[in-house]
């Protein structure tokens, strides 16, 4: 084919034609209200703000009039591309118009005021969002041997080897054991069940150890250290709720059949 047909500005003109010929010579009746393009005073105003966010400064009358002219050609191509059917098939336009209906339907949460009853609820029943560190509470005895800790496991008196390590810790942070102890002991302490038995041997970058872990204990932060990220963990939660709440009184209306 020639050059000239792969022109963009050539397939713009094909384009006009067929939308020419399709609005002319169709025999289908025009709806008279599909014909009207109204660009209202809010229209005009939500025009001149977008320009202004842009721009730093109110619009000219003259960019006001251009910025309306814009508006009224890309309301008659999208008018005509729906008309004929340009809109159906396309992936993107399909998940745009997806997303728009998500979003009105959670526009409302967006801009909520949640009332401090309504965030205390939401913050106690959610406990494991605003968990803080934990801390750990156990006493060690340490084997420089794997089959000495074992033998010992099993002995009424627990008693190891010396090391410069503490043989009891209290209310120590997770972050400080490792530190301390090494990453794989803090590990294998923190899966341990609390209690009055020994349990092991766990093993360190120095050995072995039998542990004994007291109290496994979780920081929770106040509410009001974390007012702020509950009222936006509340909203986000909201405004999946709607959504979902949305969907299924629409989908309600349909008779869904799925071939298997």
């Amino acid at each position: 084919m020639p050059g000239w047909t792969r022109e963009p500005l050539v397939h713009f003109l094909a384009l006009g034609a067929i939308v020419y010929i399709a609005l002319t010579w169709s025999g289908d009746p025009v709806d008279p209200a599909s014909r009207s393009i109204d660009v209202s005073a809010q229209d005009q105003a939500q025009l001149s703000l977008a320009f202004e966010r842009v721009m730093g400064r109110a619009p000219t009358d003259a960019e006001l009039d251009a910025r309306i002219e814009q508006f009224v050609r890309d309301e008659v191509l999208y008018r005509e591309a729906l008309r004929l059917g340009l809109d159906q098939g396309d992936a993107v336009v399909r998940q745009r118009m997806v997303a728009k209906m998500d979003m009105s339907a959670s526009a409302a949460a967006e801009t909520a005021e949640p009332g401090e009853a309504i965030l205390r609820e939401f913050y106690e029943t959610n406990p494991e969002r605003y968990a803080g560190r934990t801390l750990l509470s156990f006493d060690q005895v340490y084997f420089s041997e794997q089959a000495d800790a074992e033998e010992s496991l099993g002995r009424a008196d627990v008693s190891g080897e010396a090391i410069s390590l503490p043989a009891e810790v209290n209310g120590s942070p997770l972050s400080d054991v490792q530190s301390r102890f090494g990453e794989v002991f803090a590990r294998a302490v923190f899966s341990l069940d609390a209690g009055e038995d020994w349990q092991g041997p766990v093993p360190s970058g120095f050995g072995w150890h039998l542990v004994k872990l007291r109290e496994r204990q979780t920081e929770t932060a106040s509410f009001e250290a974390v007012r702020d990220r509950v009222e936006n963990d509340w909203r986000s939660a909201e405004i999946a709720s709607r959504k979902d709440k949305a969907f299924e009184v629409l989908r309600s209306a349909y008779r869904i059949e799925i071939d298997r």
